[in-house]
């Protein structure tokens, strides 16, 4: 019996090691993860060059032909708004127009002359009409909140999995937008796009991060962080090469397709799975993880685990019950832990996504900046890995917010002629963002027990779409001050920075599955930093 009961401890012992030793396994599954985020990554920014402004004039009937060119020799002022056109004279009998058809008042116009069809605004005739170009990326900010608040509860009632490849799937719409003939249609689809492809980027962080290691989580979040890059760069380079809108959108919305396939090889968590009772799969999730990543383990090993044994290998309280927001709002810590993660996922992606937009003030093509401004973001996520597995998660960030806020100021107050200075500034703002983009997500990830972290990774996702709405207004601020703008960045960005001073260090922690077990561990940690106290008075 004594000999019994060794070999089911060494059998315990073998099982809890499986996700602290990493592998193909989870090679395979961070791949299966970010390849749908870079189309969705593409489709989330396409509005900047889809909806991309081009050169139109004023239509004047009794000058333009049937193929009208949008220089003419006869234009009269080429200072004229191009949303005026120029009256002709009454007294003018020739039917050939030159520069002198022409009387010095001009009218607002009705119908225009484009360059070219490339974007939306010729094909649908958006000319003069900048809020709605603009209203076409707020469509599918809106579209992203409803996914946030759709995708953390469907990751947490139907399964991580589940929600990944729905949302992925989500990404065909684009080519239904190329068929719209009209605005309305137009902006119905971008909604559509928003609501239904964003809640990947739930879907696939909860993943990758249950299926990692204490010491792989971050590299998880990097890996994700650059997927999202990887798109914002691939995007940028399609756009220089392919002119047309239409064939841009086929480009990038047709090859999403394929994602259907992660049906059969895509793996849901184990921890899900567990905590919703499906030991069964869970056991199966465990035994392909054991063969990919060469463990030894014998699958007779892990079919015999019982349930009760299975969960605490995964710090599962054999009595939970489901947990949802009613849990989450009478619990204080996870409150806390909320509220904190809200502000820093708001403030990071308000500045980043504000520096993004501003990027094509920079010096140079609007491609090459673009490209410019997701390349700035890479080196970060090296930065961001180093830092947080070397010092931990707390100290990195806080500090990397404060940066952040002094070096917005200081570009603002940069002035023009020290071009190169500013650029440069520019670009290391950059990297800072992006390094704590990274870290702030996989953070809040932490910060959460499984049962509530689909839901509350959500609503921290929900207010990170709020910062990447607001961004494209920001230049705007310009127009009452120079460096409004900057303080803005400054303000949010140190007070994220003090709200790391409520929520611990997780750094080589365990992933909590309940909140009680958060609670727990905030009252030990609480009763230990009383004891250090009265120690050292």
């Amino acid at each position: 019996m004594c000999r019994a009961h060794i070999k089911e401890k060494d059998e315990y012992n073998d099982i809890s090691q499986i996700l602290e030793r990493p592998g193909r396994y989870q090679a395979w599954q961070y791949f299966l993860a970010c390849v749908p985020a870079i189309f969705v990554s593409m489709i989330s920014v396409n509005f900047v060059f889809v909806a991309g402004d081009v050169n139109y004039r004023c239509r004047v009937p009794e000058c333009d032909s049937k193929e009208p060119v949008l220089s003419p020799t006869w234009w009269p002022n080429p200072d004229i708004d191009r949303c005026y056109r120029p009256l002709i004279k009454h007294t003018s009998l020739s039917s050939i127009c030159t520069n002198d058809s022409f009387v010095n008042t001009t009218e607002k116009c009705s119908d225009w002359v484009y360059e070219n069809n490339d974007t939306i605004v010729a094909e649908l005739n958006l000319a003069c009409e900048p809020w709605k170009v603009s209203f076409v990326g707020t469509a599918h900010g809106i579209g992203m909140i409803i996914s946030m608040l759709a995708s953390g509860w469907m990751c947490d009632r139907f399964g991580r999995k589940p929600t990944l490849i729905v949302c992925t799937l989500g990404c065909l719409i684009g080519n239904f937008k190329v068929l719209a003939t009209s605005y309305n249609v137009y902006i119905v689809l971008e909604f559509l796009e928003g609501a239904i492809t964003t809640g990947a980027y739930t879907a696939a962080t909860v993943i990758m991060s249950e299926n990692s290691s204490k010491k792989t989580r971050i590299v998880a979040g990097v890996l994700f962080a650059y997927a999202i890059y990887m798109g914002e760069a691939v995007l940028a380079c399609i756009a220089m090469f392919v002119s047309n809108w239409k064939n841009i959108l086929y480009i990038i919305c047709s090859p999403p397709i394929l994602f259907t396939f992660n049906i059969f090889f895509l793996n849901e968590s184990p921890r899900w799975q567990i905590l919703n009772g499906r030991i069964k799969e869970a056991k199966e999730s465990l035994k392909r993880m054991v063969k990919m990543n060469n463990l030894g383990i014998e699958p007779q090993v892990i079919d015999r685990i019982s349930e009760e044994n299975l969960k605490n290998v995964f710090g599962l309280n054999n009595n939970v019950t489901s947990e949802g927001f009613r849990e989450v709002i009478r619990s204080k810590e996870i409150m806390k832990r909320l509220v904190a993660g809200v502000v820093w996922r708001l403030a990071v992606s308000f500045i980043y996504y504000s520096m993004l937009v501003n990027s094509v003030f920079l010096p140079g093509d609007k491609y090459t900046t673009f490209l410019m401004t997701a390349l700035a973001s890479f080196p970060g996520e090296l930065i961001s890995i180093y830092l947080m597995n070397k010092i931990g998660r707390r100290k990195p960030l806080q500090c990397g917010f404060l940066l952040c806020g002094i070096n917005c100021i200081a570009i603002a107050f940069v002035p023009p002629s020290f071009r190169w200075i500013k650029i440069t500034l520019f670009l290391i703002g950059k990297l800072i963002v992006s390094a704590i983009y990274t870290g702030s997500v996989v953070y809040t990830v932490e910060l959460f027990p499984t049962s509530v972290r689909g839901s509350c990774i959500g609503i921290c996702t929900l207010a990170s779409c709020g910062g990447t709405m607001l961004a494209p207004l920001t230049p705007a601020l310009d127009l009452v001050s120079p460096v409004l703008g900057a303080f803005i960045y400054a303000f949010l960005a140190i007070t994220a920075s003090a709200l790391f001073f409520i929520t611990p260090e997780t750094r080589d922690s365990t992933l909590y599955d309940t909140i009680e077990q958060i609670t727990i561990s905030s009252h030990t940690r609480k009763q230990q930093k009383k004891h250090e106290n009265n120690s050292q008075s």
